[in-house]
C-alpha cells in the first residue's frame, strides 16, 4: 500500500478537497454557494468541522479548535482529524483529494494523519484487492514547501516499510531475509548496505549474537547501513542500532503464548524503526552522516540453545552470565553497541522492544529512555517526542541500578531484579559504550493490538518521525 504526496497551485475542478481555515470569515475564499455557506457557518461553529457532498465530489471544512494552544497538542489534534478523514474519503471511493491551507505545519500534520491512516497490510489476504483502500493521493495547495512536501512523502513511505517490516511473520521474515528487505530499501532510497554472514560474525567474536541464535535452525546476520551525503554537517556519525531478534520465543526460558508469544514477530521493531529512519532521511537527503547496525536472529529453544548458567564471552571481552534466555535483546544489542565504537561516532541511538517493565511503567503512550548523552541531546529528543507527538519518558539512570547486574561468575548477569527492569537492561548496555548514546525502549509504542487513529493496529511505525525530526533539526 502507498499513498503519493505533490504539490499543487490549485485545486483541481471537482476534486475532493479539504479546506483548513484560520477563522469563520475564510469561508469567503472556499467558493461556497450561499446555501452552503449558511449551513458551513453553523457546523463550523457547533463543531470545529464540516461536510459538503456536492455529489462528484465532497468539501470538507476544518476550524482548529481555539483552545489547542499548545502547537504540538493542535497538530495531534490535525493528524486525528486527517485520519478520520482518511476513512471517510475511502468509504465514498475517492482516489484523491486536495487540502488547502496557510499555516504549513497545520496542512502537514493534517496530511500526514490522512497519509498514515491510509496505510494497510494485505499481503496474506486473497482478496486484498478488493479490501484495498480507495485513496492513492494527497494533493497540498497553499503552506507547504516544496521540502515540506519531499520530507512527507519520505516519511509515510519510511513508516510504511517499518509497518510492513513489523507485520511480517516469521514465516517469511528470517533474519537472513530482514538483511535481503534492507538491501531491496537501501537501493531505493540510496543508502549503502553491507550484510555480514555468520562466519563474519564468528570471526568479528560477536558472542551475544551467536549465543541467542544456537536455538536456531536459520543462521544470524549483521547488516551495516550508511548515508553519507557530501556535504555532511557531522564531522563524527551518528549510529543507529535496532535490535533485529525476528521472533522471540524466549528461548528456553520460554514465554506462555497468549499476549506474549503470539506477538513477538514484532521483537525486531527496533530494528525496524532503524531501517526506516535510514531510509527516511536518505529519501530526504538530510546533510547527515548516518550509519545503521542491525543484528538479527529468532530466539529459539531447539538445538544447542544456550540456557539459563551459561556464561558468555561479548565482543568487547566482557563475560555476561545468562540468568534468563528471554532476556536475549540486549545481548545483541550488547555486540553491535560494541561494535560501534570503531566509528568514534558523535552520538549513538540504540532501540528495542527490550522490556515489559517499560510498558508497565508508561503503557504504548511513549517510550522510555536514558543514557550517557548530555542534558541537552536529551531536551533534543523529547522536544522531537512532541513535534512529532511520539514522545519519550527520560528514566532515571543512577549508578545503584548498576549493582543489580554484578554476578558472582561473571563480569555482569544479563537479567537484575523484580523492579526497575527498563532502566537496568539500560545500565547492563552501558557496558558496551564509551560514547555519547542513548537508549530507547519502544516496547510500548511499536505495536499496539486495538486501533489507535492514525497509528493504525499492530505495528505502528514508532520512531522514524522521532528521529527524523531530531537528525533534521540537529
Amino acid at each position: 500500500m502507498s499513498i503519493s504526496i505533490s504539490k499543487k497551485s490549485a485545486i483541481p475542478a471537482k476534486s475532493n478537497q479539504v479546506h483548513l481555515l484560520n477563522k469563520i470569515s475564510d469561508l469567503s475564499s472556499v467558493g461556497l454557494a450561499k446555501d452552503e455557506l449558511a449551513f458551513a457557518k453553523n457546523e463550523l461553529k457547533s463543531s470545529g468541522q464540516s461536510s459538503i457532498n456536492r455529489y462528484s465530489h465532497w468539501v470538507y471544512l476544518i476550524l482548529p479548535k481555539k483552545k489547542e494552544k499548545v502547537e504540538h497538542h493542535r497538530l495531534e489534534s490535525l493528524r486525528k482529524t486527517g485520519a478520520q478523514f482518511a476513512t471517510l474519503l475511502n468509504k465514498t471511493k475517492a482516489q484523491s483529494v486536495t487540502i488547502r491551507g496557510a499555516e504549513g505545519k497545520d496542512v502537514y500534520a493534517l496530511a500526514e494523519g490522512m497519509a498514515l491512516m491510509n496505510y494497510q497490510f494485505l499481503k496474506y489476504f486473497k482478496d486484498a484487492k478488493t479490501k484495498k483502500n480507495s485513496l492513492k493521493k494527497i494533493n497540498v495547495v497553499g503552506g507547504m514547501t516544496a521540502i515540506m512536501t519531499t520530507e512527507l512523502q519520505a516519511n509515510v513511505d519510511a513508516v510504511y516499510h517499518t509497518r510492513d517490516l513489523v507485520n511480517e511473520p516469521l514465516s517469511f521474515l528470517t533474519a537472513p531475509q530482514l538483511a535481503t528487505e534492507i538491501k531491496k530499501l537501501g537501493k531505493k532510497a540510496g543508502f549503502k548496505v553491507d550484510v555480514f554472514n555468520k562466519k563474519k560474525i564468528e570471526s568479528l567474536k560477536m558472542g551475544g549474537l551467536l549465543a541467542v541464535n544456537r536455538g536456531s535452525v536459520d543462521p544470524p546476520t549483521f547488516t551495516v547501513m550508511e548515508w553519507k551525503p557530501k556535504g555532511a554537517k557531522n564531522k563524527k556519525p551518528i549510529v543507529l542500532v535496532g535490535k533485529g531478534v525476528v521472533y522471540d520465543t524466549g528461548g528456553v526460558s520460554l514465554k506462555p503464548t497468549a499476549n506474549s508469544m503470539d506477538m513477538m514477530k514484532c521483537d525486531m521493531a527496533g530494528a525496524a524503526m532503524m531501517i526506516g529512519t535510514m531510509y527516511a532521511i536518505s529519501k530526504a537527503k538530510l546533510p547527515v552522516h548516518v550509519v545503521g547496525l542491525i543484528p538479527a536472529t529468532d530466539n529459539r529453544p531447539g538445538l544447542n540453545a544456550y540456557v539459563p548458567g551459561d556464561v558468555v564471552k561479548m565482543h568487547n571481552g566482557m563475560t555476561v552470565e545468562v540468568l534468563n534466555t528471554d532476556a536475549e535483546g540486549r545481548m545483541l544489542l550488547a555486540d553491535a553497541l560494541s561494535y560501534a565504537k570503531k566509528y568514534k561516532p558523535e552520538l549513538v541511538f540504540d532501540a528495542a522492544t527490550l522490556t515489559g517493565a517499560a510498558v508497565r511503567a508508561i503503557g504504548s503512550v511513549a517510550s522510555c529512555v536514558m543514557g550517557t548523552a548530555g542534558d541537552k541531546d536529551f531536551s533534543k529528543l523529547q522536544k522531537s517526542g512532541e513535534n512529532t507527538y511520539e514522545r519519550v519518558v527520560r528514566m532515571p539512570f543512577w549508578s545503584e541500578y548498576g549493582e543489580q547486574i554484578k554476578s558472582d561468575v561473571a563480569d555482569i548477569k544479563n537479567l537484575g531484579g523484580a523492579t526497575a527492569g527498563q532502566i537496568t537492561a539500560g545500565k547492563f548496555l552501558e557496558h558496551f559504550t564509551d560514547y555519547p548514546w542513548i537508549h530507547i525502549d519502544i516496547a510500548g509504542p511499536s505495536y499496539i493490538t486495538s486501533p489507535d487513529s492514525y497509528r493504525g493496529k499492530w505495528g505502528t511505525g514508532y520512531g522514524v518521525r522521532l528521529l527524523f525530526d531530531m537528525l533534521k533539526n540537529r
